[in-house]
């Protein structure tokens, strides 16, 4: 929500390798892949951001011209992007060596686009909104396709938001909605060939594997569910969907899945991000097999003066200094001791201009402290005399 990017690689060991420092202006609501290895990030300011891998910074910046973005999503060759509008619109931008490119809207209908899905030919998109889904034929533009979900179901009287689409190569149509529910559409006939309900509340994020034989939910309840697709009977040629396995590794919206050859992952609003390998993939029992919680920051956001018993706290924007507490008892390691003197709160540093800090430390003596944004690096004299503190920008 800051508008910071991590970057996790998933080679030999799961670590964060890259962070990209927010900014003030820059709400994260999508990211995507294109092109190979660039990074693509859209929001609801509107403008769709190319990332700088290298630097670490925004490399370009293009304004979207349809209001707040909900959605993005490459094909499959990653030449193109469609970001889907709170206008209605969805537009397409080719991606070319020193940016993206306008191309053209399609077919622009009413209610804002909250998720899109290229089919794996790339020749159509299938489009979320608020009670309906769409599908586009890319080529002509037009809207060839739209199924309202509730069609079956008697007198609702509450919309139904189609939170996510994905399109298989068998011209099957996966959404999951706010009723908690993840159904299988034929679109070219607008059919309902199965429905799930997995949750009571919003099944918000789904993710299909490579073959197309698995894929992943996130609830709002924090529950994650993954369907296989399996044989009606042994060596039988029919399959359905079958809902597996439930599992309870989040405690709020899981707003994000994404299903990798060995494993599910999935993060959310309680900060956590969750890899759960899947067993059946992987051979030997190793240090690959164990479930990960990432639920700490793994870049320091806190530093420490020794010599004068100082802690630097990093936030977004600001910088806490504190003197730590003292105490005149003794006792074994682990036992909490009576404090003769209180945690002190000394220096708050507000960082000026719309960019986050990125990183900051305190020197061994207390007396320095320094922090950095992605353009300015910045210097402080810190001297406490007594009760007074003076704060010096060098």
């Amino acid at each position: 929500t800051d508008g910071a990017v991590e970057i996790y690689n998933f080679g030999a060991n799961y670590f964060q390798e890259k962070v990209i420092p927010g900014h003030e202006t820059r709400v994260v609501e999508v990211l995507c892949w294109a092109a190979g290895d660039r990074l693509f990030g859209a929001g609801l300011s509107g403008d769709i951001t190319e990332y700088d891998l290298a630097r670490l910074c925004v490399a370009h910046s293009v304004d979207g011209c349809g209001g707040p973005i909900w959605s993005m999503a490459a094909n499959g060759s990653g030449t193109h992007l469609a970001i889907g509008c709170e206008d209605g619109s969805i537009k397409l931008f080719q991606v070319v060596p020193d940016g993206i490119q306008f191309e053209r809207n399609l077919d622009k209908r009413k209610g804002r686009v909250l998720c899109l899905s290229w089919n794996p030919s790339g020749s159509h998109i299938a489009a979320g909104s608020i009670d309906i889904f769409r599908v586009y034929d890319v080529s002509s533009g037009l809207t060839v396709q739209t199924i309202m979900v509730n069609y079956h179901v008697q007198k609702v009287k509450r919309e139904c938001v189609v939170w996510s689409i994905a399109c298989l190569s068998s011209g099957t149509v996966i959404t999951s909605d706010s009723f908690g529910r993840v159904q299988f559409w034929d679109w070219k006939q607008g059919m309902l060939q199965e429905s799930h309900t997995v949750s009571t509340s919003a099944a918000l994020s789904l993710a299909v594997s490579e073959n197309e034989d698995s894929l992943i939910v996130g609830t709002s309840t924090g529950a994650t569910y993954q369907f296989q697709l399996l044989p009606v009977k042994m060596d039988s040629q029919e399959k359905r969907w079958v809902r597996t396995k439930p599992f309870q590794y989040h405690t709020h919206d899981v707003r994000a899945v994404a299903h990798s050859s060995t494993a599910l992952i999935s993060g959310g609003l309680d900060a956590q991000l969750v890899i759960r390998p899947l067993m059946e993939k992987i051979s030997k029992k190793s240090y690959d097999v164990a479930l990960r919680k990432f639920t700490f920051p793994h870049r320091r956001l806190v530093s420490c003066a020794r010599k004068a018993q100082l802690l630097l706290f990093q936030f977004s924007q600001h910088l806490e200094l504190w003197r730590l507490g003292s105490t005149e008892e003794t006792g074994k390691d682990g036992e909490v001791l009576p404090l003769s003197r209180m945690p002190e709160h000394l220096v708050q540093l507000k960082s000026k201009g719309p960019e986050h800090i990125y990183c900051s430390c305190v020197s061994p003596c207390g007396s320095w402290v320094a922090y950095s944004t992605a353009s300015r690096f910045h210097l402080c004299r810190v001297q406490c005399e007594g009760n007074s503190i003076s704060v010096k920008k060098v």
